[in-house]
């Protein structure tokens, strides 16, 4: 209390004391001889003049406080903060507060991107982790009974027969769309070779066969897609499509995608159980909201989310192509 007390404006101060000082020196000299009286004056003078020069100089004092957090934050220092001098004045008070709370702001989200980088890192080990084990425990047995099934035809021509071919045939086909499902989640290929409308719609009948949901893909497109704005756009989806099968439990799912000269809209609407938004970001557990947002940043996009518990959620992403005539 007694430091906002005392941050009060310089001009202020100034004007107090100079009030205070003549007042005394006018009882002064009505009590004074009058052949004292100019000597009083000069004297009161001296005195405005010291007093009004220590009150700048104390009040300017907190600029070397400011100057110095500022070079300690300049190197590194991010725990470094203003503190506020008695008589310091109040606008340097408010820039020396305002600094403070910039550094709270900047410490805050220094602590959030870690949070989240490690959160990167640890769900990219988790995927490569999770294609290590399916070629492993999948692709890498097929290819081995077919290993075991041609050294037995080697051995003995003869033990070849109709039926083990057909098992050759199954385990290789099989085989073969477990990869192809490994790199369709690593990098999509239908969004390299027929565009962003095809590599949706392949996501939505992904979704159909492997989740047993009705998913609808809609789309109005009047021009081609930037192949940067269709590959994050397409990442939004499955991400959004993801989040709905996973989390929402939704039983329909409604992909919606409008190109036009100005910009390339995607929404993704589900009847899901929904979330609160607000309370999942704010709480910053919403990894798969981060990266959506993360994504759309780098191509200069937005993203929007609507929901709220027990009323489906609507994600819907915009990035603009007026500006990438020649991408």
């Amino acid at each position: 209390m007694l430091a906002r007390a005392l941050a009060v404006p310089l001009l202020a101060k100034l004007i107090v004391a100079d009030l205070l000082i003549n007042l005394v020196a006018l009882l002064v000299v009505r009590q004074a001889p009058p052949d004292a009286a100019a000597e009083i004056v000069v004297i009161s003078l001296l005195v405005t003049l010291i007093l009004n020069a220590a009150l700048v100089y104390w009040a300017l004092l907190p600029l070397r406080a400011l100057e110095q957090t500022a070079l300690r934050v300049s190197r590194g220092d991010l725990h470094a903060r203003f503190r506020l001098p008695p008589l310091a004045d109040r606008n340097i008070a408010r820039i020396g507060a305002t600094l403070n709370e910039v550094l709270d702001g900047l410490t805050a989200d220094r602590l959030r991107v870690r949070h989240l980088a490690s959160q990167v890192i640890s769900a990219g080990d988790q995927e490569r982790a999770h294609i290590a084990r399916e070629l492993h425990d999948s692709t890498a047995q097929a290819l081995s009974a077919v290993e075991m099934i041609l050294t037995s035809a080697l051995r003995d021509p003869m033990a070849i027969s109709d039926e083990r071919l057909r098992i050759l045939r199954d385990i290789v086909t099989q085989a073969l769309q477990e990869v192809r499902t490994l790199s369709h989640n690593v990098h999509p290929r239908v969004l390299d070779d027929l565009g962003l409308v095809a590599a949706l719609e392949f996501l939505a009948r992904r979704a159909r066969e492997q989740h047993r949901i009705a998913v609808w893909v809609t789309s109005d497109a009047h021009q081609p897609v930037p192949p940067a704005v269709a590959s994050v756009l397409y990442r939004v989806a499955q991400e959004a499509v993801r989040n709905a099968v996973r989390h929402g439990r939704a039983g329909e799912l409604r992909l919606a995608l409008v190109v036009d000269a100005d910009a390339a809209v995607l929404e993704v609407r589900d009847d899901g159980t929904g979330f609160d938004v607000a309370a999942v970001e704010a709480a910053r557990t919403g990894m798969g909201i981060f990266i959506m947002r993360e994504r759309l940043a780098l191509v200069d996009g937005d993203l929007v989310i609507e929901s709220s518990p027990a009323s489906g959620t609507a994600v819907r992403a915009r990035v603009g192509l007026a500006s990438r005539s020649g991408v």
